[in-house]
Order: C-alpha cells, then structure tokens, then sequence
C-alpha cells in the first residue's frame, strides 16, 4: 500500500469524525425533545413514582442534558454504545444478534440489484432506439416507483398464499434453526457445516425479500448503466475496436462496461450500506428479524441506548462503504493515482 493512499485514508478517517459528532449530537438532541416520558414508555401504566425515580437514576435519565451528553461521547470514546433500557442487555449483543440478518439479505437483494440492473442497462444500451432499449427503459421506471411493501405483499399474495411456492415471513421454517451459528448468516452457516436441507430452506425464505428489494433497486442500476455506457460505446476506443472487427459482445461487455463501471461501483458501495442501514419497509414486511426491525422495536419502545448505538453503527458502516469505494477507484481505473 503506497504512502499517498495510506496518507488519503488518513485524512478521510480524519473527515469522518465531524460527521459522526454531528450525527449522534443530532440524535441525542431528538430523542431527549419527543414527547412523552422514556421511563413511563417503558415500565408501562401502572409504575410507581418510586420505579419510575429508581428506572430514571438506573439509566442516567434523571441527569442535566448536559452531563448525558458527555457521558455518551465518553462511551463511545470507548466503543461502548451502552446497555439496552429494555433489555438489559450490552447493544453491541444486540446488534451481533440483529445483524447477520440484515446482512444476509443486503447481499442477496444488491446481487439480484446487479445482475439485473447492470446487464439490462448494458443491453439496452447495445441496442439502444430499439424496442428491448424502450421495454427496458420503462420497466426501470416502472420497478423504481413501485412502493417496497406493495410489492413484497404482492410476491407474498401470488407465490406465497395463491401458488405456495415460497415462504413468506422469517429466515426459516419452524424446527430448522440450526443449534449453534458459526456466523449468522443462515446460508454460509449451512455450507460451511455442509447442512443442505437448512441451505435449501434459508435461500427458499430469502428469495421473495430478496427480489422485493433487489428488484426496485435495479431501476436505478439499469438506467444508470445504459447513460454511462451510451458515452463510452460513442469513445475512440470502441470504433477502433470495431474497425479491427472484434465481436460487439466484447466490445460491449467486456471493454465498454469496464470503463463505465466507476460510477456504478459507487453507488453500489453506497447502495449497500445504505440497504444495510435502511431495508426497514422489507423487513418488517416479510417478519425479518433484522436491524431495521430491531430499531422499528426500540423506537417504539423508546430505548435510547440501542437507538443511538445502531443509528452510529450505521453512520460507521456507511462511511467505511464510501471509502472502500473510493479506495477502488483506483484499480478500477489506473488513471487515478492517490
């Protein structure tokens, strides 16, 4: 690893650590201005004022703003995002717990995102003025505006209820969870202990979220792929390629889609780190018992610690996206030097 980019690592490291204060500032600042009592929120009607003063002091609730708000930064100076309000539990347990799902399913709805998205986007652009460019072209539009949950209760009302192909809620059937997990993610878990019934049953339970997700995403990847490639298949490069008589398929999707792959990679790091952050509406839809539900649950119960802590793991994961992305860049295309 060169100098320049280890100094370049350095200095977005650097850059991040504004954004992170900010964004759990921000946060604080919200949960603390909400209506309604965390404490009564959470031991339900009925609780003394007795339990509600012994929960308050218990939690550090009964403090100045002022004092919680250092006492924050201190545990996460620390790498430590507190103990859960309701469960009692450390929220990084939490999250080991929620977070092979969200995993699990990120990855498998980016994969149908660019397998889909970037060839059609390529064919289209092959072949572009032509019906399949304006077929394509419109089902992108169409797949991008379609509601996430419409379209996961639709996949659950025809392959789910009406045909009975699929499942259409949780991760696996009732008796199959495995004993012990080497990673939490149910299909890798399966492989590694060579357990094919339970490989079989994890990717039956991930095909409708994963399309649900994975399908709407691939509207914007289609079409971002066809603009990209339009301008570089128009490059010097491409009509000498032609003039020497190469086949249009490598031309295509060998030199042409490599060179308008940058901007495509970029949004996919995002893209995924943000589905990681954000496949709230799929999992609740199919029962996921992912991150987006567990903090769906926590806001409703108003448990400030594991609200924060996920919302600045997510903060994290998205800014280590966006710099591995960068860091790409530079194989990706030897132009860019750090």
């Amino acid at each position: 690893m060169s100098t320049r980019l280890l100094r370049y690592i350095l200095v977005r490291f650097l850059l991040t650590i504004p954004m992170l204060l900010i964004l759990v500032s921000v946060v604080f600042l919200v949960l603390r201005v909400l209506p309604g009592d965390p404490a009564l929120a959470i031991l339900r009607e009925g609780a003394s004022e007795e339990e509600l003063a012994r929960f308050r002091a218990t939690v550090g609730l009964d403090k100045p703003l002022p004092v919680q708000y250092v006492n924050l930064l201190v545990d996460l100076l620390r790498l430590d995002f507190g103990v859960s309000m309701t469960r009692k539990i450390p929220v990084v347990d939490e999250i080991k717990t929620f977070f092979p799902a969200t995993v699990e399913l990120t990855f498998y709805s980016m994969l149908v995102t660019a397998l889909i998205g970037v060839f059609f986007g390529a064919f289209a652009a092959q072949h572009r003025k032509s019906p399949a460019d304006y077929t394509i072209r419109v089902s992108s539009i169409i797949l991008y505006s379609l509601p996430i949950f419409w379209l996961g209760l639709m996949f659950q009302m025809v392959f789910g209820a009406q045909l009975g192909w699929l499942p259409v809620s949780g991760r696996l059937s009732p008796g199959m969870t495995p004993r012990e997990t080497i990673t939490g993610l149910y299909t890798l878990d399966a492989v590694m202990r060579r357990d094919w019934a339970l490989l079989v049953d994890a990717l039956k339970h991930l095909v409708l979220p994963s399309l649900t997700l994975g399908l709407v995403l691939a509207g914007i990847f289609t079409r971002l792929t066809r603009a990209n490639m339009l301008d570089v298949l128009e490059q010097d490069f491409i009509t000498a390629g032609r003039a020497r008589g190469l086949r249009e398929r490598i031309l295509v999707y060998k030199h042409g889609l490599r060179n308008a792959f940058i901007p495509i990679v970029t949004l996919l790091g995002l893209q995924f780190a943000l589905l990681l952050a954000g496949a709230i509406l799929t999992e609740t839809t199919f029962s996921w018992s992912g991150m987006g539900r567990l903090i769906v649950d926590r806001i409703y119960d108003r448990d400030f610690t594991t609200i924060q802590g996920s919302i600045l793991f997510f903060a994290l994961l998205v800014a280590s996206a966006s710099l591995v992305v960068d860091v790409l860049y530079g194989f990706l295309d030897p132009r860019i030097r750090y």
